[in-house]
């Protein structure tokens, strides 16, 4: 039976959206590795070893798309380019913070059943 409550198809919408712009297996370690600062793409990589350089930029590149980060390049020799959260990105911190805290309990219920 289909539900028809707009008030229910309305959240639903607005959690697939946002589902949209953080999915995958990438997109939220980029996000919690810059909410330590400011970082060019090789502190990035430094962070989450894991991810070829090839996935990271186009990780990077749908993020900015999303206007979830920030891509400033600098005009120098070498040209050098940083990536920062914008305010839209930096709006995830409580998110994350739960998202972390699940995980920690998670992990804990997880491991505590298996013994």
């Amino acid at each position: 039976m289909k539900s028809t409550e707009p008030a229910c198809q309305y959240e639903l919408k607005a959690a697939r959206d946002a589902m949209e712009v953080i999915q995958g297996k990438w997109r939220i370690p980029i996000v919690i590795a810059l909410t330590y600062g400011v970082k060019r793409f090789g502190e990035i990589q430094r962070d989450i070893p894991d991810i070829s350089p090839k996935m990271l930029s186009q990780e990077l590149k749908a993020l900015e798309e999303n206007k979830l980060i920030m891509r400033k390049l600098y005009d120098s020799m070498p040209v050098a380019v940083e990536y920062s959260l914008t305010p839209l990105g930096l709006s995830l911190q409580n998110l994350l913070v739960e998202l972390r805290n699940w995980g920690k309990h998670f992990r804990k219920e997880i491991i505590s059943s298996s013994d």
